[in-house]
């Protein structure tokens, strides 16, 4: 029986059907005693003599029952209105954006357990907006500090997302000149926002909805693309690149191509040499001393050739490394010139070639300087100037010290009248096995590495080296060197 009171108690109290037939039946007893108090007194006297007063007395009790009845269907309705209009303006404002809105009921029939959820939803709602915005955050502060560009198109090819590094990147080859692609592809394609070097990735990518890789080549960049379509219902929406600029890992692997391709031509014609001469020493094939002689020296300058390319090598290895030794210490660079000017003059004369210096500043000091080094840089330099400049023809030392903003420079020129080195090849004199003219060399005396040990030992002084020749008019290399560099 207590639980049973409880449930009507509870269908009563707690429900609005409970509520509108309490009040109804409420409505119902209060007309009930009105009835009842006018008619009881009344009944045997009216009834006797008059019926109109009955007639009247319904009229007036029918009046004040509809008056009542009416005044507490206004209460209950305007009860059940206001939380409802509460629940549509808390609606409105959470459809506006404004998830802290809550609804402000205290009942706890259906109305107000309406209300409790629709609090519990609004707080679901707020906590879900917020994780979703505090995610949006996080990816975008990965995709602001991410190296790589990444772009995102729609369907029709419009970017929607980039990052930093992708706005500079589409920034860069918009200002490149692809008129012409640009009209026939769009032609083709009908997608005018994606950049011209993606197109062909893009369009493979919506028409196969598969991801793509490939390289892209832009001008003397290369760009390494990975593109990944975006499906929702088993359609392609769009597509997301992620590009990287890989041109130094692209020439590093063309060099180390070249390095290999390189080294066996260079080593191949020496060792070919070195067998079949000392193979023609065993089977005495060559009996005649003298003969016999000119073989063993051969062989000889051959191993010579060789001790130089591998120490051309191992001083290229140690700079890219950062192994090589440097003694940095305070050394006057007009006795390292006179000195090399003493070495090579002999060989100069037996060339026929004249070897002169120009030494103009009274003093060449420089205060962190490899002397080793720099006289290495210098013999190179003479070496490849006396075997590229005919006879009859001069070489000439300059050096000289000048100011530039309170910073001082040493600034030595070694300028020859050689044949001089093509336009198209400058730019390249400096790489490694650089030989533009094989008719510039004397023999075979060239490995190929000398100017580019000369730079790396240059740059190891945070020096600038630079060349300027002209065909049949010879060819000048300029050594620019801090007095005081700032060397760790």
């Amino acid at each position: 029986m207590k639980k049973l009171w409880n449930y009507l108690v509870r269908l009563l109290w707690h429900s609005v059907i409970g509520k509108l037939w309490a009040t109804i039946m409420l409505l119902v007893a209060v007309v009930l005693i009105i009835l009842g108090a006018f008619l009881l007194q009344y009944i045997d006297i009216w009834f006797a003599d008059d019926s109109h007063h009955i007639k009247v007395l319904f009229i007036v009790v029918a009046i004040i029952g509809f008056l009542l009845s009416t005044f507490f269907a206004f209460f209950l309705s305007n009860k059940l209105q206001q939380p409802l209009i509460q629940l549509k303006n808390a609606a409105g404002s959470i459809a506006e954006g404004d998830y802290t809105r809550r609804v402000d009921i205290r009942s706890s029939d259906e109305i107000g357990q309406l209300a409790n959820m629709f609090n519990h939803m609004t707080e679901q709602l707020d906590k879900l907006i917020h994780d979703l915005n505090h995610e949006k955050k996080h990816l975008a502060s990965i995709l602001r500090s991410m190296g790589d560009s990444v772009i995102t198109f729609d369907a029709d090819g419009v970017v929607i997302l980039t990052n930093p590094s992708a706005d500079l990147l589409i920034s860069k080859w918009s200002s490149l000149d692809f008129a012409s692609q640009e009209q026939s592809l769009q032609n083709d394609t009908g997608y005018t926002s994606v950049p011209m070097p993606l197109r062909d990735l893009f369009q493979d990518v919506m028409s196969s909805g598969q991801d793509t890789k490939s390289k892209v080549h832009v001008h003397s960049f290369v760009w390494s693309v990975v593109m990944a379509p975006l499906i929702t219902n088993q359609e392609v929406r769009g597509a997301v690149a992620v590009i990287r600029n890989v041109t130094e890992e692209h020439k590093l692997e063309k060099l180390r191509q070249d390095f290999v391709a390189n080294i066996s031509h260079e080593i191949r014609t020496p060792l070919s040499m070195l067998q079949g001469y000392s193979e023609a020493l065993l089977d005495e094939i060559v009996v005649d001393p003298e003969d016999r002689r000119e073989l063993v020296q051969v062989i000889h300058d051959e191993s010579l050739r060789m001790g130089r390319l591998v120490n051309g090598f191992l001083d290229i290895a140690k700079v890219e490394a950062g192994h090589i030794d440097m003694h940095m210490e305070q050394m006057d660079l007009r006795d390292l010139i006179t000195r090399v000017h003493r070495k090579f003059l002999a060989y100069a004369k037996e060339q026929e070639v004249k070897l002169q210096t120009e030494i103009v500043s009274d003093q060449l000091i420089l205060y962190q300087a490899d002397e080793d080094k720099l006289e290495q840089v210098l013999t190179n330099l003479l070496d490849n100037a006396l075997r590229h400049t005919p006879a009859n023809k001069q070489i000439v030392i300059k050096a000289k010290q000048y100011e530039i903003n309170n910073q001082f420079y040493v600034q030595i020129d070694i300028a020859d009248e050689g044949q001089g080195i093509p336009q198209e090849d400058l730019p390249y004199v400096f790489e490694r096995f650089y030989k533009a003219d094989k008719a510039r060399k004397r023999g075979a005396a060239g490995t190929g590495l000398g100017l580019a040990i000369v730079k790396s030992f240059v740059d190891l002084h945070q020096g600038e080296i630079t060349v300027t020749s002209s065909l049949g008019k010879g060819t000048a290399f300029t050594i620019v060197l801090p007095v005081n560099p700032q060397i760790e």
